[in-house]
This record gives C-alpha cells, sequence and structure tokens, in this order.
C-alpha cells in the first residue's frame, strides 16, 4: 500500500515537472509537444519543391507561414533558442533524404553570421544553433567561424531587390584561418529564411573570391513570394 501510495506521488510529481511545449505551454517531453510537431510537419514543402533551381543551389524544409513562422520567430525573437534544436533536425533529415546531398560527397557547413552588435543584443546566431543541430544529424563538419559579418545592416524585410544587394554589398569577411586553410569540400551556407537570396549571393561571393566552393544553402524556411517562383522555374 505505501509502495503504491509513493509511486502515485512519483507519478504526480513527474507530471508537474514535465516540460512545456514552446510554443503552446502544453505538456512535452522534449521543446515540441505532438500536437505542434504535427503541425509544424504541415509547413513542410513537397520534396519536389524543397530545391529551388537559382545558383546557389537553395534547399528549403518548408513554407514560411503558419506555425512554422510563428516558430521561427519566437526562436528569433523572444529568446526560444532550444527551438533550434528540432527545426535543424527536420532540415537535416529532410537534407540526407534529397537529391541535392545525393550529388555531393562532403560538405563543411558555415552558418550565416550576425554582426557583432546584433549577436551581443540577442545573445545567439540562430543560424548557428540550427547548423549545429542539423550537422549532429547528418554528421557534417561546421565552421561556425568561417565568415564575419563586419557591417550592421538593415534589416531585409523592408527593403528592395536592389536595395538588399547594396544593403549587404561587402558585408562578410573571411576568416584569416579559414582562407589560410581552405577547405577541399565544398560550403553548405545554413541560414533560417531564404528570401531574395541576397545575403547568400553576397556571402558565397566572399568565399568565391578566396577559391572556395560555395554548393548552397540549406534554410529552415523559403519565403512565400520566393516559394511561388521557385514553382513556376521548376
Amino acid at each position: 500500500m505505501a509502495r503504491g501510495i509513493g509511486n502515485l506521488a512519483q507519478n504526480l510529481l513527474s507530471l508537474f515537472l514535465k516540460s512545456k511545449c514552446t510554443l503552446c505551454d502544453r505538456p512535452a517531453q522534449l521543446q515540441l509537444c505532438p500536437y505542434c510537431h504535427r503541425q509544424l510537419q504541415h509547413c513542410q514543402l513537397d520534396k519536389n519543391d524543397k530545391i529551388c533551381c537559382v545558383k546557389p543551389l537553395v534547399f528549403a524544409w518548408g513554407s514560411y507561414s503558419g506555425l512554422l513562422k510563428r516558430a521561427i520567430t519566437a526562436l528569433k525573437y523572444e529568446n526560444q533558442p532550444q527551438l533550434a534544436q528540432p527545426l535543424g533536425y527536420y532540415l537535416g533529415e529532410a537534407w540526407l533524404k534529397s537529391a541535392a546531398a545525393k550529388n555531393v560527397k562532403k560538405l563543411i557547413v558555415v552558418p550565416i553570421p550576425m554582426h557583432s552588435a546584433k549577436l551581443r543584443q540577442r545573445g545567439y546566431n540562430q543560424a548557428q544553433l540550427i547548423a549545429q543541430s542539423f550537422c549532429q544529424f547528418t554528421g557534417y563538419k561546421q565552421q561556425p567561424l568561417a565568415l564575419e559579418r563586419v557591417r550592421a545592416t538593415q534589416a531585409q524585410f523592408s527593403l528592395s531587390k536592389v536595395q538588399r544587394e547594396q544593403n549587404l554589398a561587402d558585408a562578410f569577411v573571411i576568416s584569416k584561418n579559414f582562407s589560410k586553410y581552405p577547405p577541399a569540400s565544398p560550403v553548405l551556407f545554413i541560414d533560417d529564411i531564404y528570401t531574395t537570396g541576397a545575403t547568400v549571393r553576397s556571402a558565397a561571393q566572399t568565399l568565391v573570391r578566396q577559391g572556395i566552393k560555395v554548393y548552397g544553402v540549406a534554410a529552415i524556411a523559403r519565403s512565400q513570394t520566393q516559394y511561388t517562383k521557385g514553382r513556376k522555374q521548376g
């Protein structure tokens, strides 16, 4: 009898100590509850739409809408860095199943860097956290300090396409170590959202000028506008 009461108390304690879902506060074993996990899966692009035929190659796990948009907002602006882990796993799993992964043997993963001022303000670079989780799943090596963002650029969402390109001109520099010992394998950038590609093109140009090959970018989400263009191009 005493043992039964003890087990009941332990079960009740476990219930109260159970972590909550980051997005909805439902009970969850990890960062997300089963409901939010299922809802996020609805945001995933079809396998034929994940790859956008531009240069460098663009691979996106989902569409920047619904709960995925909410999750990225919480990750970036609501101090929820733990969301990077499941999102990075989603991206890594889909990447390994894609034609993009089958066309290359080895890759070096480089997260798109943040300017030091914004990094101090936020406390973490969400792209680096996503890349870390992505690499845990895929087994790729990460070079988080390969690039440095030396210009504090404006937020891209408020700018036109031409302004975005101008905003990011010479925004990145390559680290001395990465320049001195360039990788033999191509680079895969990791970012949270892919919109017009201005950020990726600027970062890619910085590496290409040093003779480093860039394979493409893998992002958690692609904007609705870019998604529509990608389907038309496909």
